[in-house]
């Protein structure tokens, strides 16, 4: 039986946090370890480009997830670990995918529209500081899919819409050069019902560096005590109950707990935990599950000679595959030798 391919990529744009962590690496990692599944891992580095201009934080942040997952424990033996700008056979499909979506469908991105309609309420052009990187970023999003025909890419809700447009480009090309290339991926997308699965940031809204209200993955114990600190809470003094299903300190005690954990401490929020006391309980659960990690986090970050070698490493592996299949797609548009 032939394995199940799933991708997955992170955007190295800035620090990892442990939104990052509970929403895309813990659960990839997991993963990773069925041997029925066939892992691709990948850092987004041309996607970076869409919205960051700063070259150091780029490479920068690429280190940085780069370390982040080895230091979690991603077996590269068994996974296929790459950085995005070292599989030239991407860019290349990106063009070739861009030659068959119809503009229509760009049109209609969630990312395209908002900025649109924000410069027609800011009274500014539509097209306004939009560029091309943000309009056509489905199209790269389904050349990193449509590669390795991925079968599974795990996505949150506001991702569904470009596997979907993955599917439809996919459709596309296997129709006008009437030759089935293309798999169909499918979005998996986490459990509604699973309320840690977008971790909330320091102000309850979903942890984003967009936000700024994000917690650093690998910042000293002291530097995560501090932040878990400045999580916002209400003005209840203790003793007096405190809802649970409306704190951010809960939520992230949820992702992390045990489930008899979680129960003990919604137990505690109805008796009217102090919020100091919760929030000292938060930072020692969560920093035992990564101290660990931080240690070999640290000693990784200070040896990009073995960073870049396992990132070659998983390139050659990505290439192997990508070099053939793009021969293929040349073939099927009519690019190819006379002999």
């Amino acid at each position: 039986m032939s394995k199940v391919r799933t991708l997955t990529g992170i955007t190295t744009s800035g620090t990892p946090h442990l939104g990052n962590y509970v929403g895309a690496i813990r659960p990839a990692i997991q993963a990773s370890k069925d041997d029925n599944v066939r892992s691709y891992y990948f850092l987004a580095d041309y996607h970076a480009l869409i919205k960051c201009w700063d070259p150091e934080r780029v490479h920068q942040s690429t280190r940085e997830i780069a370390a982040t997952w080895l230091a979690f424990g991603l077996d590269t033996d068994k996974t296929i670990f790459y950085r995005q700008s070292d599989i030239p056979e991407i860019p290349e499909l990106t063009w070739i995918l861009n030659c068959v979506c119809a503009k229509g469908l760009m049109n209609r991105s969630h990312a395209y529209k908002a900025s649109v309609d924000a410069n027609v309420a800011n009274e500014a052009d539509p097209d306004f500081e939009v560029t091309m990187g943000l309009f056509s970023y489905p199209i790269l999003m389904a050349a990193d899919i449509l590669m390795f025909n991925a079968n599974k890419v795990p996505v949150g809700r506001d991702q569904i819409q470009h596997i979907e447009m993955a599917r439809d480009i996919a459709g596309r090309f296997n129709h006008i050069f009437k030759k089935k290339l293309f798999d169909m991926p499918e979005a998996v997308v986490a459990d509604a019902s699973d309320s840690s699965a977008i971790l909330q940031g320091l102000d309850g809204r979903k942890m984003s560096k967009s936000y700024n209200n994000t917690i650093p993955l690998f910042s000293t114990e002291k530097q995560l005590k501090k932040s878990i600190n400045k999580i916002k809470t209400n003005l209840l003094e203790p003793g007096e109950p405190k809802d649970p299903d409306t704190s951010a300190v809960f939520q992230i005690w949820q992702a992390f707990a045990t489930p008899a954990q979680v129960a003990e401490m919604r137990t505690e929020f109805e008796n009217g935990i102090a919020w100091g006391e919760a929030k000292k309980r938060l930072f020692e659960l969560v920093n035992a599950e990564i101290a660990p990690a931080r240690e070999r986090y640290n000693e990784i970050m200070d040896d990009p000679e073995f960073l870049e070698a396992e990132l070659q490493k998983g390139a050659e592996k990505a290439r192997a595959q990508a070099a053939p299949f793009m021969e293929k797609v040349r073939k099927a548009t009519g690019i190819k030798r006379f002999k």
